[in-house]
């Protein structure tokens, strides 16, 4: 199972995403886990590998199973710990290694084109305090078809195609 970690950097009401070229899509910027890497290890490394800016007390907000799917047959799995900061420093790069980097308003993030799960996740970072956690499946098409999310005080959120 492999193991990533991305940040939602805010500042001023303001989120830095990272565009994707394969799909198009905006996310948090992360990557994948090394060997023997804690998960503050991780998120720091990789948040400077595809920003230039070494993000400060990064805190947790979320743990997630990623599960793709074809015809109810796992394909492939993996678990995300997604954090958040608020201050970081440096210079951000004028180009991504992983895509474009830009700056956008809390209010534009539910506008923005990226996986459907993301704006759950998002949701609880930007706007609710704790640590959200849960299972998003998708087909091999990166379709939702479930998900399943506790936070602390909260209901449970699921949903089902």
């Amino acid at each position: 199972m492999q193991r990533v970690t991305n940040c939602i950097l805010t500042k001023n009401d303001q989120v830095l995403m990272l565009k994707k070229p394969s799909r198009g899509w905006w996310v948090a910027p992360g990557g994948k886990m090394e060997l023997r890497e804690s998960i503050v290890e991780s998120v720091t490394r990789e948040f400077k590998e595809e920003t230039g800016i070494s993000i400060n007390h990064p805190q947790l907000r979320g743990i997630f199973t990623i599960v793709i799917e074809d015809q109810g047959k796992v394909i492939n799995e993996w678990m995300m710990f997604t954090f958040q900061a608020t201050n970081g420093s440096g210079t951000m790069l004028p180009q991504s290694p992983e895509g474009e980097l830009a700056w956008k308003s809390v209010e534009e993030i539910s506008q923005l084109p990226m996986a459907v799960g993301d704006y759950q996740i998002f949701e609880h970072v930007l706007h609710k305090n704790g640590l959200i956690y849960g299972t998003f499946t998708y087909n091999g098409n990166l379709d939702l078809l479930s998900y399943r999310l506790e936070a602390e005080g909260e209901p449970i959120k699921q949903f089902k195609v």
